[in-house]
């Protein structure tokens, strides 16, 4: 080969290499959760990724997530919210305490998929699972992510 195809063939393969990273990194996006004033010892992480049918795929996992009727004060249910580009929170269900939902390790779990675009999730303990509005506990809440 001559040294004109050989630097266009090492071109190629760099532009190549560099957009299969940058496509691998795009695939998920993984989202801390800040530190709890409430129950500092939760932990836990957001991942986000955009699906073949243009959805946003949320997976959840926290750790140490003390039991909701252990607050103060007690509720009834973890609620997990969505806020959207468009500025809308949305309630996108919730994590039962109960011992079928968190094991004894108190970990957690929760998967859903929206047509909206999340810009932060954040968690809030409620008396009721099917609140439209959160309340004013925040348990834990990640920064705003996508812009």
């Amino acid at each position: 080969m001559n040294r004109k195809s050989t630097l266009f063939r090492n071109a190629f393969l760099g532009v190549l290499v560099t957009l299969t990273i940058f496509s691998f990194a795009s695939c998920a996006k993984k989202i801390n959760f800040l530190i709890s004033p409430t129950v500092p010892a939760a932990r836990g992480y957001v991942e986000v990724k955009k699906d073949n049918n243009k959805n946003y795929s949320i997976k959840i996992h926290i750790s140490n997530l003390a039991e909701v009727q252990r607050l103060q004060p007690p509720k009834q249910t973890y609620v997990i919210w969505m806020v959207t580009d468009e500025n809308i929170t949305k309630n996108i269900g919730q994590i039962q305490s109960s011992t079928n939902m968190m094991s004894k390790q108190l970990k957690a779990a929760f998967e859903n998929v929206s047509a909206f675009k999340p810009t932060k999730i954040f968690i809030t303990a409620e008396d009721e699972a099917n609140t439209q509005y959160p309340g004013t506990q925040i348990i834990l809440s990640t920064d705003q992510f996508y812009r």
